[in-house]
């Protein structure tokens, strides 16, 4: 299929212009080959966190939260002092090396189980910060009416990106062993990188205003704790960082629950692997339907606001539900709507929020929320999660109060719609 037949079928079936037509393939690439090799590696990372024994989670949890604080200087120097189109190429270029470190450690000791579980702290920063990154350049590159056209689509590439990449570790960890996956996954990295490059060159062809290419070749400056400062200062940043605390709650208390059924309805590390696979088909291939039909037409007609309020609340009917009936089927309905439900809409919408807001914060501000707000929520829920089920003996408890979170998750994504809605008729596109 030529490209002229691939911009037929975005203008005719996604209301994509022809002149973005270019740039609607490349952050979907973009988008694809992130996920594609995060995915890959995710169902080794989930069967790691078992096999350390569930009760020790938290722990690795919090080894995460504290490596996502050594991280963030070291990025907020990087964004600081380099051009502002190059700090996802320096970005990616390092995790790359990071990639051929551990393989080539696993090659030295396959059954080291340190560098297991550093590689299991190391993937869950990692997750965080490039897809952070990626999106951050393609809300600088888009204005806020093409983001609420053309998010949804470009978010497919994630959810595809999550299909592929699990199939591909099924049929090639047998040949190539976890070494092999983890050289390919530094391959696709970089690809994503060239993939971003061209989203970045259609950018300058095409500029939400006629300064950005200009300030995009700049470094933005400031300290390396400038997305710390910038999120207290202002209250809409600080409300995103509420959003993602909760979001990020939310998901640890299923996420805890997960590893308990798991682990009590398939005792075998081979059989968790494969359900944790089959649960991140069933979810991707959800979210590509709704990405691609439905989140696009929702954000134009019915505003970001459905996009951040309706997950929430049906995640916390089913928290109730789990309450009630705490078996693998109904975790397994739960656990596929809220993950479905966060890729198809809540993160696009989420993204949205940061259209509005100044170039800084669109990396420094946005990173911040997106690793280390939700590495700490992550951290604290899991020793909460942990004290709950140790003190009341009772998993249903937890369920009642994840489900009181996630009311208070689609509270505050309403009030930040509002507040998106406010910004976005007052200011500039770029939120200058």
């Amino acid at each position: 299929m030529g490209e002229s037949a691939i911009q037929r079928l975005l203008t005719r079936s996604f209301d994509v212009g022809r002149e973005e037509a270019p740039a609607v393939v490349a952050g979907f690439s973009l988008l694809f080959l992130l996920f594609a090799g995060y995915f890959m590696l995710r169902p080794v990372r989930e069967t790691m966190g078992i096999a350390g024994g569930v009760d020790n989670l938290q722990w690795l949890f919090t080894g995460t939260f504290v490596a996502t604080l050594a991280a963030m200087p070291l990025f907020g120097w990087v964004a600081g002092k380099v051009r502002r189109r190059r700090i996802l190429y320096w970005v990616f270029g390092f995790f790359a090396s990071n990639l051929v470190g551990f393989a080539l450690g696993m090659l030295a000791s396959p059954d080291n189980l340190g560098l297991a579980r550093a590689f299991y702290i190391w993937l869950s920063v990692f997750n965080l910060i490039a897809i952070s990154v990626a999106w951050s350049v393609l809300v600088d590159v888009f204005a806020v009416a093409q983001a609420k056209r053309l998010f949804g689509l470009m978010a497919a590439g994630a959810s595809l990106g999550g299909l592929t990449g699990p199939l591909l570790g099924v049929f090639l960890v047998g040949p190539i062993g976890h070494a092999g996956l983890l050289l390919l996954a530094a391959i696709l990295l970089v690809a994503a990188a060239f993939a971003a490059h061209a989203v970045q060159r259609w950018g300058d062809r095409h500029p939400v205003d006629p300064g950005s290419d200009a300030l995009r070749r700049r470094p933005l400056g400031g300290s390396p704790f400038a997305g710390a400062t910038e999120v207290l200062r202002s209250p809409y940043l600080l409300g995103i960082a509420v959003f993602v605390l909760l979001l990020a709650s939310v998901t640890t208390f299923l996420y805890f629950e997960q590893a308990r059924i798991v682990e009590a309805t398939f005792p075998d590390p081979t059989q968790q692997t494969r359900v944790f696979g089959i649960i991140d088909v069933v979810v991707q291939s959800l979210a590509i339907l709704s990405q691609l039909f439905l989140t696009g037409r929702i954000a134009r007609t019915l505003g970001v606001g459905v996009l951040l309020v309706a997950v929430p609340l049906v995640v916390a009917g089913g928290f109730l539900w789990l309450a009630f009936a705490p078996t693998f089927a109904v975790f397994a309905v739960v656990m596929v709507a809220r993950r479905a439900g966060e890729y198809a809409f809540v993160r696009p919408g989420r993204e949205m929020l940061y259209t509005v807001v100044p170039a800084e914060s669109k990396y420094k501000a946005k990173n911040f929320n997106d690793t280390v707000v939700y590495r700490g929520a992550d951290a604290v829920s899991g020793w909460v999660k942990a004290a709950i089920d140790m003190l009341a003996q009772q998993p249903a408890i937890a369920m009642v109060i994840g489900a009181a979170l996630a009311v208070a998750w689609g509270v505050t994504g309403g009030w930040l719609a509002r507040a998106h809605g406010r910004r976005a008729r007052a200011v500039a596109p770029d939120g200058a």
